[in-house]
């Protein structure tokens, strides 16, 4: 098991990664309060790993909600379930929230913790790559709102992430690809040497490798972990983890939410980001084809949909939470390893790489 530690002071946490951790009460007890345990999870996860965490929570009071799948469901409907089985089972202040799931888990169950009696403590256990290595992380908890993704939520910091790699053995394969375009992501905004590293051991990955995948788990985790150590709620630096976020939410949203997975929509937003940078005179033609080089090796798409013109995308950029004062801001790269977060940038050029994206025809047939 490798361990990470979160440095927020009162509030750090520890990062579990490894094989056959769900089932290790000793991972779990230390962050539990009370003798309350709400295990939240969805339909499809639940089957296959909520018995092992029970037997891990033995002599807790423990209940579980069980969520529809999918991120047509993150809404603030199916999040209020939650707080109807909460409140039947009359679960008190010092109860904790276990959200053992994908992303959407994490978010929905993270964020009614933040909100339970104004606050209770909750334990990601993410069984996602993309989980693993992003949203399990940092404390961002959230529902979408149908004019826009993530733009109901609260920051609440879980008390411990515990990533069992043993669950990414049943994870689809394009699940997995999502994942990877987070992975990639941190490479692209800190790390040049871990770009090195994918782009040598993609096929490794994409199999499975435990080896590599704990690799590639630990240090996106510890990228993420030093930036949220120095900028907590986004005020500066964090930003820079939204590398092809406000296209990716963009296209999430106007091609309706499920259809595109967040990874997939991700990977098409960084390469948007680097044809936009080389416009701007920062990266190479060669730089950007390497970027999409990589991107399409982790079978990830890298052309924007057809449905989605230039307009359009722009239409729904601008309700991005990255919009300050009425203006767009962008994380665009100087370099593959060095990021920066901008509004600096000629609304023409943006266009212009939208129009050249959207020409393409789109590279992943599954989205077709």
């Amino acid at each position: 098991m490798k361990t990470l530690q979160v440095a927020l002071g009162a509030r750090s946490y520890p990062i579990h990664i490894g094989s056959g951790l769900l089932m290790r009460p000793e991972l779990y007890r230390p962050y539990l309060q009370g003798r309350q345990v709400m295990i939240v999870t969805n339909e499809t996860v639940g089957p296959l790993y909520l018995e092992p965490v029970q037997k891990a929570l033995q002599g807790f009071e423990v209940h579980t909600t069980v969520l529809p799948d999918g991120e047509s469901y993150k809404t603030l409907e199916v999040w209020s379930r939650i707080f109807d089985d909460l409140l039947a089972a009359r679960f008190a202040r010092d109860c904790t929230l276990v959200a053992l799931g994908g992303g959407v888990v994490g978010d929905i169950a993270g964020f009614a913790a933040a909100c339970y009696q104004r606050g209770v403590d909750f334990i990601q256990v993410p069984t996602t790559l993309l989980a693993q290595v992003d949203s399990s992380v940092g404390g961002k908890t959230s529902v979408n709102h149908p004019a826009g993704k993530n733009m109901i939520g609260a920051f609440h910091q879980p008390r411990a992430v515990i990533a069992d790699t043993e669950t990414l053995k049943t994870l689809p394969d394009r699940e997995l690809s999502a994942g990877l375009a987070e992975v990639l992501k941190y490479g692209f905004i800190r790390d040049s040497a871990f770009l090195d590293w994918l782009e040598s051991n993609m096929p490794r990955l994409l199999d499975r490798d435990p080896e590599a995948l704990v690799y590639a788990i630990g240090r996106s985790c510890q990228i993420k972990a030093e930036i949220v150590a120095e900028d907590e709620r986004e005020s500066g630096n964090r930003a820079l983890l939204n590398l092809g976020h406000t296209f990716g939410h963009a296209i999430e949203l106007g091609m309706g939410y499920g259809s595109w997975l967040h990874g997939e929509a991700v990977a098409v937003g960084i390469c948007l980001a680097a044809s936009l940078s080389a416009r701007l005179g920062w990266l190479t033609a060669v730089e950007v084809e390497r970027a999409e080089r990589l991107i399409a090796s982790a079978r990830l798409p890298t052309y924007l949909p057809k449905e989605l013109t230039p307009e359009r995308m722009l239409e729904l950029m601008a309700v991005d939470k990255k919009v300050l004062g009425g203006q767009l801001r962008l994380v665009l790269l100087r370099r593959l390893g060095e990021a920066v977060v901008t509004g600096t940038f000629f609304q023409d050029a943006l266009l212009a790489s939208l129009a050249e994206q959207q020409m393409q025809v789109t590279a992943d047939k599954r989205l077709a």
